[in-house]
């Protein structure tokens, strides 16, 4: 396989935030992008606003958390002789909060919009990316992963979780030239901070924009991270440049996370 300008990515959660940063850069570098998202209005002017029209970008209007609905509608996809290269796995996370405090249908509602959702996307495209000798499945945690974050109790749980399920899928499929690989990203401009932050100001007081520079003083580079710069390390893990890098996770946090 070539250039990555050949190729066709499936971006989840691509109407907002990382996902949508995701999909117009692998758009304006030339790949196929099929959007993934539940609001079909956003995911249409997503559509009109991607670079290089010719290619054929789409779109499929699918609600993460009914995971049986995902599932119908990415078969339907690829009955329909769709065989993209590339999964990018990125739904929002669950709402803050201390975990001794989350009610149980919290745990399974946000294992099943992403564990159980990541691994229907992974059934369904699996077998065209073993037949096209190439496969690219990047999903989105969070740094939680190496380092559990404070008031993110569901979150740290189930995202977790998702890295062990990661993990096992890069031993399973490596021998079919498909790399599975996890972004972490750090704190990043995005509606999810927002929304964390707007959390922190009903039980603190704190105003956002303290919040924001909070955030921005526990990284080394004392500022949070744009959705396009956690893009880059998408695309690149998308690449052929890529081939060799495989089960690892890779925090984009600007060195906020203290561990190795």
């Amino acid at each position: 396989m070539g250039e990555i300008n050949k190729l066709h990515a499936v971006v989840c959660g691509a109407s907002q935030g990382i996902g949508l940063a995701t999909a117009k850069l692998m758009a304006e570098r030339g790949v196929k992008v099929t959007l993934i998202a539940r609001n079909e209005e956003k995911l249409k002017k997503v559509q009109e606003g991607l670079s290089n029209k010719e290619l054929g970008h789409d779109y499929l209007v699918a609600d993460f958390s009914k995971p049986q609905e995902l599932k119908k509608v990415i078969s339907a996809y690829v009955d329909e002789g769709n065989q993209p290269h590339i999964l990018v796995n990125n739904t929002g996370g669950p709402k803050g909060g201390l975990i001794i405090e989350a009610d149980i249908s919290e745990f399974t509602k946000t294992f099943n919009q992403h564990l159980v959702c990541n691994h229907i996307l992974v059934q369904a495209l699996f077998e065209g990316m073993k037949k096209n000798g190439y496969g690219r499945i990047i999903n989105i945690i969070s740094t939680s992963v190496k380092q559990p974050l404070d008031g993110l109790g569901v979150s740290n749980t189930i995202r977790g979780a998702v890295a062990n399920w990661a993990k096992t899928l890069a031993n399973e499929l490596g021998q079919y030239n498909i790399t599975v690989n996890n972004v972490l990203p750090g704190a990043t401009n995005t509606s999810r901070l927002s929304e964390i932050a707007k959390l922190k100001k009903e039980k603190t007081g704190l105003k956002k924009e303290d919040f924001f520079t909070n955030m921005a003083n526990l990284s080394p580079m004392k500022r949070i991270a744009e959705p396009e710069e956690v893009a880059e390390a998408i695309y690149f893990l998308a690449s052929p440049r890529a081939s060799y890098i495989n089960g690892i996770n890779i925090p984009v946090d600007g060195g906020r996370t203290k561990c190795l």
